[in-house]
């Protein structure tokens, strides 16, 4: 049976306390609190009539409706009112509904370990089987030629030998990083699919392979003073 709230039992009981106060019948001793107008109607309804509002002692038969149900019945003719009390998690959803994000445990952290034992994986193999060693201390007599900065910085030496300082050093890599910071505002989509993406996809694949191609060029394809050369004919110049 479903447990009545502690606040309507509380109003019950203020009920009764309130009527023993004052001497009037409880409804225990059989008293009826029904008003005499809702008890005209329920017997006028029950009969095929309807009671008059201003006057409640009369009652005034009616035709009854050509179904046979009473006026002011409810579905199926019924005029049985009831009030029940019912506990507000037996009419909550309980379904769960789909939301687009998951917990950073396990989902998101567990691939991160496995990206990062790959890595490290391959930084193992690569320095197995290449040669890195390190070189002399630097001698400011004696310039190596082709004399190159380090791997991450030869796109920049590179656009050195086709532009000036001024546009290859800061022109060109600030156009490129105030574009990177404009990105997620020129494309507001939020979805995670690439299929989705295609603008900032494009984008950023292009900004990859300009400084990709620059930075090939410059450490396979640039032999002694720093002359375009091919590799498979005249040898690697590059050191790690």
């Amino acid at each position: 049976m479903t447990e009545i709230p502690e606040h309507l039992l509380k109003r019950a009981k203020a009920a009764r306390e309130k009527t023993e106060d004052t001497g009037a019948p409880a409804a225990s001793e059989g008293a009826s609190r029904i008003p005499e107008e809702l008890l005209q109607r329920s017997k006028a309804a029950r009969a095929g009539g309807v009671a008059v509002k201003d006057a409640p002692s009369a009652l005034v038969v009616a035709a009854p409706v050509a179904a046979g149900v009473p006026v002011g019945a409810g579905p199926g003719g019924h005029t049985q009112r009831l009030l029940t009390v019912v506990k507000s998690g037996s009419i909550q959803d309980v379904k769960a509904v789909p939301v687009d994000k998951v917990h950073v445990w396990p989902h998101l952290l567990s691939i991160e370990f496995v990206a990062a034992l790959a890595c490290l994986a391959f930084t193992f193999m690569f320095s197995w089987f290449v040669n890195a060693p390190l070189l002399q201390a630097a001698n400011f007599n004696a310039t190596p030629n082709p004399s190159k900065a380090p791997w991450y910085f030869m796109g920049l030496q590179e656009l050195l030998t086709m532009f000036h300082p001024m546009i290859a050093g800061v022109t060109i890599p600030g156009m490129g990083i105030i574009l990177m910071i404009f990105a997620p505002y020129m494309d507001r989509n939020k979805s995670n699919k690439p299929e989705d993406r295609k603008f900032i996809t494009s984008l950023w694949t292009v900004h990859l392979m300009f400084w990709a191609v620059l930075t090939i060029i410059s450490s396979f394809f640039r032999g002694p003073g720093y002359n375009f050369t091919f590799p498979w004919r005249d040898g690697i110049f590059f050191e790690l």
